[in-house]
């Protein structure tokens, strides 16, 4: 299956493009469109990114896999909300792992969410904290998951969101 950009995702990507010696500075970009235009990220697209950047596959493969703000299809289903749990040290020594668990008990058995335990998502003076899309929630207690994952479900955030 081969997929084609819309004329405005092309004309942005060709914008961004403009800007750089090389189209590499522009995978990131480019996959965050992706994911925007097609509800996920997989093989088709990710091939539709490389063959609009004139990149090989594996480049934009490797580009895909190596940061974890993009999630590939899971047998064949987009993770509509990717709940970031942050671990890293602040959030680690206020509860995160308490908050990780509890989001895992939430989320149990509910295919539409994919939690990802995340070194750091720069919101140290509010740890514990949660990133699904472009909301943050702050200071989160276990006690607070559950309304979290609520509003999740009633407000998905796909991770294209943040284009």
């Amino acid at each position: 299956m081969s997929l084609e950009f819309s004329a405005e995702a092309r004309q942005t990507i060709e914008g961004l493009s403009q800007r750089y010696p090389s189209k590499q500075p522009v995978v990131m970009a480019a996959l965050h469109l992706a994911r925007k235009e097609w509800g996920e990220l997989g093989e088709p697209q990710l091939r539709a990114v490389a063959a609009i950047l004139d990149l090989p596959y594996p480049h934009v493969y490797g580009v895909a896999t190596f940061y974890t703000m993009f999630q590939l299809a899971v047998d064949g289903r987009p993770a509509t909300n990717v709940v970031r749990v942050c671990t890293n040290i602040s959030c680690m020594l206020r509860g995160a792992y308490d908050i990780l668990r509890a989001v895992e008990r939430r989320v149990e058995g509910d295919k539409s969410f994919t939690i990802v335990e995340e070194e750091c998502i720069a919101a140290c003076a509010n740890a514990p904290a949660i990133v699904c899309g472009t909301r943050y929630f702050l200071d989160v207690t276990p006690e607070e998951v559950v309304g979290i994952i609520d509003f999740l479900r009633a407000n998905p955030h796909p991770e294209s969101e943040v284009v």
